[in-house]
């Protein structure tokens, strides 16, 4: 039987190639545009200039080894292989008996080959993870060439310093940090998460099975049944929530901190010191995002000084008492600027315990810090309260900070909440209850946010002021502000305030920090481009993640949350899904999918073979 060719769709190889390489290349390409583009809006740059770096950043991108063509080989070439290997199927033969005097010919040879792959039963789904297997291997190889030839070309050039809180030794190890780590992290992440989305959804009741039980095995159910049915199906879905929900709290939680295990093995061993985001924000910014570092201190409105502090404090630098030759100035020049006289901040005036702290005070006219040592609260707290007089009030601080961050996090999220429905659905704004919820939505993402900053300096201030270091006055503040002290104490805390966000966006919080969290955690020498046994684990680690995230996409697209589904969605089956065309619907899932035509197409191949 003669088979016509099927009008292309868009779940089409070269489709799926076309969205692939369009999406990745605005990934990759508008953040290089930007700084022309605003150079060229400023006119500070001569246009000759914009010119020529127009010139090699679309060179750049649109080399065989740019971030598109690795990505869109990687991707739509597993889909292509997928679909090669569905299509040669149509044809396979059975195997004919031969007689001792018949020699097979090369055709027939062929054909045994080929039947001999396709008498191993795989899955649709297998077959898809085995062909982005081959094509994402040699997509990573390309991409790594191709960042570490950017990189090269970058380092003959002289640039400034990319992290200025950060030592000149601590720069040079960036620079040979792994270019595509951060990518790779991300899929690595997003897998992990799709796999354990999966075990979630086996160990929940099937809403199928609940359907059989309650509705009946006949056409038409009643229109009881029908309830009930609905009603297991919600039960089910808030169960499957509850415990993503728990999943995502936890991981954010621990990434924003420190677990208490990890710091009591800390003092054992040294080589755990270095976890966590918010630790190495204080102490190590370079391991971090520079966007990351960037985001972080402007939400907390910290003044680099202290910052630099801490660090000194932890390398044993900047000591009460003993004082600080190289680094005094640091906290000086801070006291001076906020209107206070600069001995406030001279590490070998202020009062290093609190059972000797109250002369000094008195000696300096500090009220409010009897019983504890340390730098004053005056100090840390600086000029975001405004009104002198509340300077050394911990609770005033905390207090118009909550406020300070609510503010700028609701100009953060009104956006994010907001305009997808204004894009997509603008007339479900008219509803009151859908305006509502949104509004809502978006109060309580600003209050998490609030309450991530406030609790952070608040429990800073119960720790070596209001209550630790007060009712302890005997143990020196060179350990309350040290990296064991205030800084983890706040570091724990900080975390919780994810349990305020919305379940739903919990997830795709977790997923945002955790790639952060694994590279702030991994050692140095593994990171390093020089590190040959850091780059084949590296580069496995992209193959698998990224082929099950492919498979999954296809062929269990409820697996995947957030970002990966809804990029995934757009790749594989483009336009074509009921998630792109819905209005008022809240059903995310797609009306037709590779997964079906890759089933569809399978069950009509293995009818076909014998």
């Amino acid at each position: 039987m003669h088979h016509h060719p099927r009008p292309l769709d868009a779940c089409h190889p070269s489709q799926v190639a076309l969205r692939t390489y369009v999406l990745s290349l605005s990934l990759s390409l508008g953040p290089s545009l930007v700084p022309i583009i605003a150079s060229f809006v400023s006119r500070k740059t001569p246009p000759r200039a914009l010119l020529r770096r127009l010139k090699q950043v679309l060179k750049s991108e649109l080399r065989t080894d740019g971030f598109a063509s690795a990505i869109t080989l990687s991707v739509a070439g597993g889909v292509a292989l997928q679909y090669v290997w569905r299509n040669l199927g149509e044809h396979v033969e059975p195997s004919h008996e031969h007689t001792p005097h018949t020699t097979p010919t090369p055709t027939n040879l062929f054909h045994r080959l080929r039947n001999a792959l396709f008498s191993i039963h795989l899955t649709p789904s297998h077959k898809t993870f085995l062909s982005t297997l081959l094509t994402s291997t040699i997509g990573i190889i390309l991409l790594q060439a191709g960042r570490q030839r950017r990189l090269r070309l970058k380092h003959t050039q002289p640039n400034s310093s990319r992290f200025p809180l950060a030592s000149a030794a601590d720069i040079d190890r960036t620079s040979y940090a792994s270019p595509t780590l951060d990518l790779t992290l991300l899929l690595f992440v997003r897998a992990i998460d799709a796999l354990v989305q999966s075990v979630v959804l086996a160990a929940t009741p099937n809403d199928e099975h609940s359907d059989t039980k309650i509705t009946g095995s006949g056409p038409n159910p009643s229109a009881e049944g029908r309830g009930t049915s609905d009603a297991t199906r919600r039960r089910n879905a808030k169960q499957k929530q509850d415990v993503t929900s728990r999943i995502d709290a936890f991981v954010f939680w621990a990434c924003s901190a420190r677990c208490a295990i990890i710091y009591i093995a800390s003092f054992i061993s040294n080589s755990l010191l270095y976890h966590r985001i918010m630790w190495c924000f204080f102490y190590e910014p370079h391991r971090l995002p520079r966007s990351y570092v960037k985001w972080i201190s402007t939400l907390a409105n910290l003044d680099g000084r202290i910052s630099e502090t801490l660090r000194r404090i932890r390398a044993g630098e900047w000591t009460y008492g003993l004082g600080s030759p190289n680094h005094r100035h640091l906290l000086t020049n801070l006291a001076t600027e906020l209107g206070f006289p600069a001995i406030w901040g001279d590490p070998q005036t202020l009062p290093s315990h609190g059972s000797t702290a109250n002369a000094t005070w008195k000696a300096l006219d500090i009220s409010g810090r009897s019983g504890v040592g340390g730098i004053p609260c005056h100090i840390i707290h600086g000029k975001v309260v405004g009104i002198p007089s509340l300077y050394g009030s911990c609770t005033a601080n905390a207090g118009y900070r909550a406020v300070l961050a609510f503010l700028e996090a609701i100009a953060l999220y009104f956006p994010v909440h907001f305009l997808p429905t204004v894009l997509t659905r603008p007339r479900t704004l008219l509803q009151p209850d859908r305006a509502a919820t949104l509004l809502f939505n978006a109060l309580r993402s600003a209050a998490f946010l609030s309450t991530f900053v406030t609790s952070y300096w608040y429990t800073v201030c119960l720790t070596r002021t209001l209550v630790l270091a007060r009712l302890l006055p005997f143990i020196s503040h060179n350990f309350w502000d040290g990296p064991y002290g205030c800084v983890m104490a706040g570091c724990l805390a900080c975390g919780g305030s994810i349990w305020i966000e919305n379940p739903r966006r919990r997830g795709e919080m977790a997923l945002y920090v955790l790639p952060r969290a694994i590279r702030a955690c991994l050692p140095e020498s593994w990171v390093r481009g020089s590190n040959k046994t850091a780059l084949l684990l590296e580069r496995f680690t992209f193959v698998l993640s990224l082929s099950y995230l492919l498979s999954a996409g296809i062929h269990q697209p409820e697996t995947l949350r957030g970002l990966s589904h809804w990029t995934l969605a757009f790749i594989t089956n483009g336009p074509n899904l009921k998630f792109w065309k819905r209005k008022n619907s809240a059903d995310p899932l797609p009306e037709k999918s590779l997964e079906s035509s890759s089933s569809s197409d399978s069950n009509t191949h293995e009818q076909d073979t014998p």
